[in-house]
């Protein structure tokens, strides 16, 4: 029998666990209180992104494939959604992701309104611009969804390229991602779009920085990840990056995205790397130590709070925590306050 979507969809591990498909235990009692939503086709997705698990030239059928490391295990919609209802007051979010296949523009749009109509939860979706037009975003609003994100990933026109697009045969455009983006923003308002950016994949901090100031302006909000290699992908041997440049990147995305400062208040060395916010210490010191600048960043629940928290999809649990899925305590924030002032 061949499980495709509409009616069969791939939830991320973390989901599975908190549907109760799956036993196991998170670290520090982290759960995931989004529901991570994939897209299934026995064709898979068209991308050869570099660094993606799904990538068409990867080892294996795609649903074998894992998708940020770990396993996406193929269930009944209908299923999740029984699921999703019996632990509703775990769940504050449902996120769709589309794959680059013709069929999940139209299968979003239906898997969307399916949720909505049985379910009160928020929808967000994470979009596949090479494959969609501009009145797709009217439409995924119109279905359900009251959130949009893109995962542009690589911050420079010249990376996104190597990595994604003609550097490895794939159909993915740099400007065809960022014009969804503002289109994105016109349906469904300031604030309620979201790009994924990966630090790690070449990029300067200063460059990083540029791009998050860019989303900042055009109304988007940035999540960040962190670079974890994965097996078998076109960069299998890139290393995580360095957690200095991390923990600043992740400190300036903070700032700007809540308008503390620009770019312009920040200072640069001569190899681009962050040296200085020009903040005032008792505005600065205060916010790194409520912690929320290293927390994961993505998309809210109706409190307003972080929903899509993604534990441990960056890094591996432990002590070496890239993006917190909750807050960080006082020994956390020791260690953080110190990271901020490595340089590799």
């Amino acid at each position: 029998m061949v499980k495709e979507s509409p009616e069969y969809v791939r939830i991320s591990q973390a989901a599975a666990m908190v549907l109760g498909f799956k036993n196991g235990l998170f670290y520090r009692n982290a759960k995931s209180p989004c529901i991570n939503i994939l897209l299934t086709y026995t064709t898979g997705c068209a991308g050869n992104c570099a660094y993606c698990g799904l990538s068409m030239k990867r080892p294996g059928t795609y649903s074998e494939k894992s998708f940020i490391r770990v396993e996406w295990g193929i269930y009944a919609l209908e299923e999740v959604i029984v699921r999703i209802g019996e632990k509703i007051d775990d769940v504050k979010r449902v996120c769709i992701s589309m794959i680059t296949n013709r069929k999940s523009v139209k299968d979003t749009k239906i898997i969307t309104s399916v949720i909505r109509k049985a379910l009160t939860v928020p929808i967000s979706i994470l979009a596949a611009p090479t494959i969609l037009g501009p009145k797709d975003f009217d439409e995924f609003k119109k279905s359900g969804a009251d959130h949009l994100g893109i995962a542009v990933d690589a911050c420079t026109p010249e990376l996104f390229d190597r990595l994604r697009g003609r550097g490895v045969h794939g159909p993915h455009q740099w400007e065809q991602y960022w014009q969804s983006l503002y289109r994105a923003v016109e349906v469904f308002g300031k604030g309620n779009v979201g790009v994924h950016l990966i630090v790690g994949l070449g990029e300067t901090e200063k460059q990083m920085v540029e791009v998050i100031q860019h989303a900042h302006n055009k109304g988007i909000e940035t999540h960040l990840f962190s670079f974890f290699p994965e097996s078998d992908s076109a960069l299998a041997h890139y290393k995580p990056p360095h957690i200095g440049t991390y923990r600043r990147i992740q400190l300036a995305r903070y700032l700007i995205n809540n308008n503390y400062a620009t770019i312009n208040d920040l200072m640069f060395d001569e190899k681009e790397r962050i040296v200085r916010y020009n903040i005032p210490d008792n505005i600065l010191n205060p916010i790194i130590d409520t912690g929320k600048p290293f927390m994961t960043s993505g998309c809210p629940g109706n409190d307003g709070e972080v929903a899509c928290n993604r534990p441990y999809s960056d890094s591996l649990p432990g002590e070496n925590i890239r993006n917190f899925p909750f807050l960080p305590d006082a020994d956390d924030l020791i260690k953080i306050k110190y990271e901020i002032s490595l340089f590799d």
